[in-house]
């Protein structure tokens, strides 16, 4: 494998959370008198920072969303990941062999520190995450699509950007890599490839991203 660096999203990759936090996203907005489906929250949401929603919704409406909006849109999803968040199948197989074959390893995520870990301590994969090899969109002044999150994630593991391989499930994501410079494959499982084109490579079960990466 010619790459010195996997760089995984979060959401969706690492934990099987996006179904969970975009229905309680959805139906946030809609309570709030901003109608949005499930769908439209995948479309206009998923992989992306909390700015994100704040910024479309004064954008398409001209109103600003409450002040305490993150804290009650975290609080709900927190629950929700502790009562029924899952890894996603596979994870763990994928983690045992890169540390076998010494591959290092991060995630990358427009989650914040704290929503990061929740689903970690949830689904024992804080055994295989510590904070040298965590980063979240808090970490920059950006959040994907804009390259500085993986950059920053490639320069604090000393790996430069051209050797790393990014693993993605949204198309905010893959944006994001591209714009780093990196390869990126998309995990096809729940989000179609047409919404990952530009991706290096493409994977619809976790027990087929090693051998599409050639390890």
């Amino acid at each position: 494998m010619g790459y010195e660096l996997i760089v995984f999203d979060n959401d969706g990759v690492l934990v099987d959370s996006e179904p969970l936090a975009n229905t309680i996203l959805a139906g946030y907005l809609t309570e709030l008198g901003h109608p949005t489906s499930y769908e439209d929250s995948l479309r206009d949401y998923m992989g992306a920072a909390v700015h994100r929603v704040h910024d479309l919704i004064l954008e398409r409406t001209g109103q600003r969303l409450p002040e305490d909006f993150d804290e009650t849109l975290h609080a709900r999803t927190f629950a929700a990941f502790e009562r029924q968040l899952e890894p996603v199948a596979g994870v763990f197989d994928v983690l045992k062999r890169l540390v076998a074959e010494e591959v290092p390893y991060c995630v990358a995520s427009s989650g914040s520190h704290e929503r990061i870990r929740v689903g970690h301590r949830k689904t024992g994969l804080d055994a295989w995450f510590r904070d040298e090899n965590i980063f979240s969109a808090q970490d920059v002044g950006r959040g994907k699509p804009a390259p500085d999150l993986f950059l920053h994630a490639a320069a604090r593991m000393g790996v430069a950007p051209e050797r790393c391989v990014v693993v993605e499930d949204s198309r905010l994501g893959v944006e994001a890599a591209l714009a780093a410079g990196m390869d990126v494959y998309g995990y096809t499982a729940m989000t179609p490839r047409e919404r990952l084109v530009g991706a290096t490579g493409y994977y619809a079960r976790m027990d087929e991203l090693l051998p599409t990466l050639g390890l």
